[in-house]
This record gives structure tokens, sequence and C-alpha cells, in this order.
């Protein structure tokens, strides 16, 4: 075989390899801005992090995006989007591969912003939250308006002008940003906060909500087609108006909002009436009240007029009732008269009826019903006591016959138990025997195996136990001195010792022992 060449080439580990390169490419690149597709995308691991490839018609880069810089991103990414990823190339030594670490992440060009948006509007469509049906109307006059806007901007001057110039109405202002990062969370948390708010206390809930901003680019106002900000919108229970961009700009929360304003203008113009116009439309419909009320009197009191020539006279209206009052006056003797011939008789028949029912008459009639049942007595008595006689030997005859049958039938039974409770005597003696018979057996081949394993008979073969004056036992040499108080247990008692001298060591050899089982001598312990 022959011998292996020298060589005076570094030798390396794997790991130090690795770490080599990876400090030689993170040197070299550092932070870097690479345009590629999505490919591989399946949204963030069950860790948070996003793991996908950045692919274009010649090659392929490993991305992936840390949890918490994944919260932090406006824009997330989608499979098969071109985009433009900012971040530092570095190495995965436990693949052996490079990748970028993205710390931003934004589309490639209005066009892919386009494709994203308009996938999003379908989606967002089939769920229904563009539907015109579930849109809610605007008060005539809301007592409070709630405005989602940059407090530092144009927009929101413009707005309170306008409502200033129209209506003045109270305003509660959210302040928010408008674009960047952090846009579209706030302005979803906005929205959900001023639904939150109680419909009466320190801060009331408003009637109404405008959620404005300026004009700008389509990247400008990306945070308003947002998700989050969509379905804030739609999930508000206050009625919304969207016064995003100018009137060519349109986002998604233009489609979820109950109202669109071409600009935050517009918005304030939808939000409240002209107070002057709403004052002379007032007025207007006073006056026609108060001319409607005066032509309906008059009506009314023509009507009375025409009414009362309708009218009869008083005597002919009060004509016929007169009459018919006093036949009714001629009618009530008579039937006052006819009423009394009735109640007389019906007295006539109670007192009849009372008279029978009379406590004289009732005790004439129980004594006769006395007599009556004295004569019958002796005769029924002597009938019924013979009837009792006959219906008593007919029971005593019956009570002899099932009493004998009894009898028989318990005198069997009680002869059938003994002979049951002998035979389970017996069973149970012979039992007792056998289980006495094998305890004894058992208990006698336990204590000759006692007695076989038993230090006693070691001491009988001619050894002794050596115990200190507490009793311990001694094992070793060493552990006795010179004057110490033994005590020496034989087979067949024990005797005191006292040591001479401490333990010599034996400086002679040791002798072999012989290797037969016999020859071994067993531990006393």
């Amino acid at each position: 075989m022959p011998e292996p060449v020298a060589s005076n080439l570094i030798e390396w580990s794997v790991s130090e390899l690795s770490g080599a390169l990876k400090r030689t490419l993170e040197g070299a690149f550092g932070h870097v801005r690479v345009r590629g597709e999505v490919s591989g995308y399946r949204g963030p691991h069950s860790s948070g992090h996003s793991y996908f490839s950045l692919k274009d018609h010649n090659a392929r880069l490993e991305a992936v995006i840390w949890k918490t810089t994944y919260a932090r991103l406006s824009f997330r990414p989608q499979e098969g989007l071109e985009v433009i990823a900012t971040g530092r190339i570095t190495t995965f030594p436990g693949s052996s591969k490079y990748q970028i670490v993205i710390d931003a992440l934004e589309p490639a060009g209005v066009g892919a912003l386009m494709a994203l948006l308009e996938e999003r509007r379908r989606k967002l469509a089939a769920e229904g939250l563009f539907d015109e049906a579930r849109k809610k109307l605007l008060p005539y006059l809301p007592r409070r308006i709630g405005i989602i806007t940059s407090p530092t901007g144009a927009v929101i001057r413009d707005i309170l002008h306008r409502l200033a110039d129209r209506f003045p109405r109270p305003v509660l202002l959210w302040p928010v940003r408008v674009q960047g990062e952090t846009s579209a969370a706030e302005v979803a948390a906005a929205i959900t906060g001023f639904n939150a708010l109680p419909a009466e206390g320190r801060i009331a809930r408003p009637d109404l909500l405008i959620v404005a901003r300026g004009g700008g680019s389509l990247e400008d106002l990306w945070g308003f087609n947002e998700e989050m900000v969509v379905r804030a919108a739609a999930a508000s229970a206050i009625p919304l108006i969207s016064a995003v961009g100018h009137e060519t700009d349109w986002t998604l929360i233009d489609h979820v909002a109950d109202r669109r304003a071409p600009t935050p203008t517009g918005a304030a113009e939808m939000a409240v009436p002209v107070r002057t116009e709403l004052a002379a439309g007032l007025a207007s419909l006073a006056g026609r009240l108060a001319a409607g009320e005066l032509r309906h009197l008059d009506r009314k009191r023509n009507e009375l007029r025409q009414s009362a020539r309708a009218l009869p006279p008083r005597d002919r209206l009060i004509a016929v009732p007169r009459q018919r009052l006093d036949a009714a006056t001629q009618a009530l003797g008579r039937s006052l008269e006819r009423h009394v011939e009735r109640r007389r008789t019906l007295l006539a028949e109670l007192a009849r009826r009372l008279a029978a029912c009379s406590p004289a008459a009732l005790l004439a009639t129980a004594r006769q019903r006395l007599k009556e049942a004295s004569r019958q007595l002796p005769l029924r008595k002597a009938a019924l006591l013979a009837d009792r006689r006959r219906l008593l030997a007919q029971a005593g005859r019956q009570l002899g016959i099932v009493f004998a049958a009894a009898l028989r039938r318990h005198r069997d039974q009680n002869r059938l138990a003994l002979a049951q409770l002998a035979s389970l005597e017996a069973r149970q003696r012979r039992r007792m025997q056998e289980l006495i018979a094998a305890h004894r057996r058992h208990l006698e081949a336990v204590g000759k195996l006692l007695d076989s394993v038993s230090y006693r008979r070691v001491l009988a073969r001619g050894y002794a136990l050596v115990h200190d004056a507490s009793g311990r036992p001694l094992r070793l040499a060493a552990e006795i001195g010179a004057g110490q108080a033994l005590t020496l247990e034989f087979a067949d008692g024990k005797v005191g010792a006292v040591a001479h001298g401490g333990p010599a060591a034996d400086t002679r050899a040791p002798r072999r022992r012989s290797k037969h089982a016999g020859d071994e001598e067993p531990s006393l312990f």
C-alpha cells in the first residue's frame, strides 16, 4: 500500500470552513437589494418565520423573513409575485446553502401592485363585503363625527373648515399615519376603537366616521388597500364615509365604505347639510304648516255650521224618548204587582216545605224509625250470629288443612337442609385437614431451610463471632485495639475476652486455597 503524500495545506473542520465562508460572504456583500419572483411561499411557519425562494429565469436564491420582521412588513409576500427584497446575504451551515435574510419587501413596480390589488378585490368581493345590501344609510344630522386622518395634514383643516361653513358639529379626531408600514394597522385600530366607545359617556361614540387622506401614488395609498382595513370598515356598526385620495383615486376601502367621497371636502359636505338651507326649509315648512292649520280650521268650522243647520229641533229630538218614558212608567206599576204576587206564592211554598223540615216533624219521623228498628233488632241479631258461626267453622276447617300442608312442607325442607348441612360439614372438615397438612409441610420445609442458612450451623463447626462491648460485630482485626473488651460467641454460648496487642501484618505469602466448592467457607454476615 503506497504511503500518503505529505501536504502543507491547512486542515479545516467542517464547522470552521462553514464559519469562514459565512464571514467571507457577509463581509463581501452585506446588505443588498434583490429583484425576483416569489416561489414556494406557503405562509408563515408554525414558528412565525417565513421561508421561500426568489428566482428569475437563470437562478434561485433562498430567502427567510424572521417573525419580528414579518409583523412589521406593510407588504406581505405572495406566490408568483415579483418583488424587490432588501436584506443581508448570509449562509445556513446546516444545509450548506446561502440565503438572504429579508428586512424590507416591496412589489416590483405598479403592475405587480395592480395585480395584487385586483386579486385581493376579487377575494373580498366573493365574501360579500362589497355588496350594496349591507351598506348603511348616513344620518341626516349626526350629533358627533369621528375623523380618522393625520392631525398635521391639510385634510383635517379642509374638513373642519367645510363643517364650520355648512353645519358645525362636534368632531372627534383619531390621529393615524396615512402612509407607511404602520398606516394600515393604525387605521384599522382607529375604526375598531371608535366602535368600542360607549354610546353615552365622557367620550361618546360618534354617529358617523370619515376616513380621509389626500391624493398620492398607488404606493402612498396602499395602506387603505390592506385587508385588515377593509375588514375593519366592513365590521363597523357606525356608518362610514371613505375620502381617500382625489376623485380618480380608488382604494378597496372605497368599495366597502357606506359612501365614497371624491375628496375630503366632499366627505364633509356628505356628512352634514347646509345650516342656512336647513333653516330656510324649516321656515318654509312652518309657514306651510300654519297655513294648512288655518285652512283646516276653516273647513271644520264650515262643516260644523252645515251640520248644525241639518239637525232637527230639540223638542222633536226628545219627543219619542219622552213618550217611551211615559209608557215605561205605566208598565212599571203593573210589572211590580205581578212581581209581588209571584214572590208571595214562592214564599208560601217555602213555608210549607220548611214546616215539613221543622225539628218537631223530623223528631217524630226519627222516633217512628227507632221503634221499627227495635222490633227488628232481635231477629236480625240471631240471623247475623248464625251466619258468623257458620263462617267461623268453615274458616277453621280451611285453616286446619292449610296448616297441615305447611307443616309437612316445612318438615321436608328441614330434613333436606339438615342433609345439606351435614354434607357441607364433612367437606369443610376434610378441607381444613388438607389445608393444615399443607401448611405443616410448608412450615417444616421453611424451618429446614432456615436452619441450613443459620449462622449457628457455622458456629457449630468451630467458628466464633467477635463483638465489642456494645454488641457490634467486628469483622477486621484493624478494628480491635489493645485492651479492648470483647465478647466471643460460640455455638453453646458467649464468653468475655480482652485483646492484648494490636493487629500484626502477616508478611507470609498467602496460601493458595483449594478451588473446590466444598472448601469455601460461607460468610458469617
